[in-house]
């Protein structure tokens, strides 16, 4: 799911932070980010964001769990504006948009 929060004025780690994401890592001008909902790690959202201007694109996704099929590029996930997906970027909105 893609949301966009528009005219950001703060550096967006610290924005996601806020919202109780930690900083995973870089990769060219996308940034992973996660927050856990279990002490294990999974299930866990996860997002890329990436600024375009002052515009924060935040493409996030709920991991079930840990990849199982060798390639970490393929795992178990939920896309879709429905359930604990919605009730996520609701409350990221509330923090942050």
């Amino acid at each position: 799911m893609i949301i966009e929060i528009k005219g950001i004025k703060e550096n967006p780690i610290n924005l996601l932070r806020r919202a109780g994401y930690a900083f995973q890592r870089k990769e060219g001008n996308e940034m992973s980010f996660i927050r856990p909902l279990a002490q294990a790690g999974y299930p866990r959202f996860h997002m890329y964001a990436m600024v375009e201007i002052v515009n924060l694109i935040i493409n996030i996704h709920l991991d079930q769990k840990k990849e199982t099929y060798g390639d970490s590029t393929r795992h178990h996930g939920e896309y879709e504006n429905e359930g604990p997906l919605k009730i996520e970027v609701g409350r990221i909105m509330k923090i942050i948009g």
